[in-house]
């Protein structure tokens, strides 16, 4: 895989699975489905991929020749340590890097989070979200 600048690699449309991760219109989107189509009589295979964005939740879909090269994310995972809490943003601080940095709070976590609990985040081209609580 090459490696380029801004957190992605690039992948093979035919080594893409379900449940890993692709870049769609510049947003980091995790895989649901892909179908393949069999080569017509004068092209190559086609491979329909479903995807659900990682940050923003909207559904997409691609359809790529099955050799194309694709963009896929770096994502990291983290633990944090919630510092404040402040609306509906929630500072936070890497337990390994000690580095500070403020997320929204996902809706389906309002009202779980606490200062001085521990929470898992995903990072992806430069944004982060609030995994697990």
């Amino acid at each position: 895989m090459a490696e380029a600048e801004g957190g992605w690699t690039q992948a093979e449309v035919r080594e893409l699975k379900p449940n890993r991760y692709m870049i769609i219109d510049g947003e980091p989107c995790k895989i649901m489905s892909i179908t393949t189509s069999k080569p017509g009589k004068h092209g190559e295979a086609k491979a329909r991929i479903e995807a659900i964005g990682v940050f923003d939740g909207q559904k997409r879909s691609v359809v790529h020749p099955v050799k194309h090269k694709v963009q896929v994310p770096m994502i990291n995972k983290g633990t944090a340590q919630v510092v404040s809490i402040m609306g509906d943003e929630v500072q936070l601080m890497d337990m390994s890097t000690y580095e500070m940095f403020n997320v929204p709070i996902p809706e389906e976590f309002k009202g779980q989070i606490e200062a001085g609990n521990e929470i898992q985040y995903l990072e992806a081209l430069g944004k982060r979200k609030i995994t697990r609580v």
